[in-house]
This record gives C-alpha cells, structure tokens and sequence, in this order.
C-alpha cells in the first residue's frame, strides 16, 4: 500500500488541538519547514507540546508555530535566539518549557521508541535537571531517572523516500530524525524526492518504513541559514 500524500496540508489535516508533536531537525537542519508551515495556516487548531531540539527560525519552520501561539509546552535542549516569537513567549512564561540536556534529551526519546521504561544519568545530577526526580548512588557516583518520551505525531525531514516509507537522510539531516520515527503513533516524512520501491537499498535505509505512516513530497525546497556572522575583508592581502 502505497504511504504517500498529495500535499503537507493533507498530511497533517487530522492532527487536532492538543497533540504531541516530535519535530526533527539541529536547529533547522533536518527541520521538515513544509508540515510545520501546513499545520502553522491551520487555524482551527494549537495547544501543541513539542519535542524539538530548538525552534525555528522568524518565518521558517517551527518558528511559524510559535509565531501563531499555537505552542502551549515544549521539550528542548535549548531556547534559540533565531525565533523571537519563541524566545519571549518562554521568557514571558506563555509557554512551559522544559530543558534537558542534548544526550539525556536524545536517549529519552530512543527510549521511547524502543518501549523502555527509563534510565538513570549522571547527567544533571545535583543541579536544577535533577529536581523532582529519583535518584541512585552507582558505584559511587549521583545518578537521576529520565523517563522516555514518546508523542502522537513525528514530523521528520528526509532527503528521499519510497511510496512504503523508507528513508534515507543526507549529511546532518540525519540528527533527531531517525530516533522521532521510532517515538510517534503516526510518523509523517517529508522528502525532497520520492522514488520507486527498491531504488534505496537495503543496506543504506537510515528508517524502514514500517515507523513510517505518511510521506509527502515537500513544496518548499529553501535551505535558510539559522545563524549568519560576517566580518569585514582584511585590507591587507584580503586574508
């Protein structure tokens, strides 16, 4: 049976208000811009909880979701200045946010997805992460429990997939996107290009298509640069 979708508004005309949401992408590389846009024009909808690595940027992304109020919490390993919509509404308190640190963050969710019930870190233990938690003496050392994290819906950014679901990323696009495939109940790629059924061999699939429930050709192919710094030419020999 064939996985894909006509368009991202499509793919996500089903999620409703309240849903949890894994979105893949290191900042916005990997980040599928075209279904956080769709879900973004749907107005009927928010009070989403994410589970992003950052989030967005101004007009692009994610950033578009919070730029509309529809974030009620999210899970982070960081707030990014590149959105501002999402950077004052944590400052404010308009939104719960919750910090974990990157590996912790990684695990939690790979947890999710392989149906295990948690794990003890020594990451954050004795500092403001491990508030609330359980904790363990382990050989000597302080460990914190982490519980894994799961979602209703993943949106994952892939370079191609066929009409069964497989994936394959390219180069840093890779990150969060394969382990978000695993931790939703309904997984929605978006690829850059659909090809037919054995075209992507066995042994490069990065994601089988049984995590996979939808894929969708993305309508916007723009590649934006999340942080740009310049600095003026050297004078001297233009080094």
């Amino acid at each position: 049976m064939s996985k894909i979708v006509s368009s991202s508004m499509k793919a996500v005309s089903d999620i409703p208000s309240g849903a949890s949401i894994l979105i893949g992408g290191f900042g916005i590389c990997g980040m599928a811009h075209n279904l956080c846009k769709a879900l973004s024009e749907r107005k009927d909808v928010g009070d989403f909880h994410l589970v992003s690595n950052a989030g967005g940027i101004d007009g692009w992304g994610v950033g578009l979701m919070f730029k509309n109020r529809q974030i009620r919490s999210i899970i982070a390993s960081r707030v990014g200045p590149a959105c501002k919509a999402y950077e004052e509404q944590a400052l404010k308190k308009e939104i719960e946010v919750e910090l974990s640190p990157q590996g912790t963050f990684t695990e939690r969710i790979r947890a999710g997805g392989a149906g295990i019930g948690g794990f003890f870190t020594p990451t954050g233990a004795g500092t403001v992460v491990a508030e609330g938690k359980e904790t363990r003496i382990i050989e000597g050392l302080e460990y914190i429990f982490e519980k894994p994290i799961q979602a209703n819906y993943a949106f994952i950014k892939a370079w191609k997939g066929d009409e069964r679901g497989n994936l394959i990323y390219r180069m840093s696009a890779q990150n969060f996107n394969p382990i978000m495939a695993t931790a939703a109940e309904v997984t929605i790629a978006e690829v850059e290009e659909i090809v037919p059924v054995g075209e992507i061999a066995p042994e490069n699939v990065h994601t089988p298509g049984i995590f996979v429930q939808r894929v969708v050709l993305g309508e916007d192919i723009e590649k934006p640069i999340e942080i740009m710094t310049n600095r003026p030419r050297n004078n001297l020999g233009g080094i």
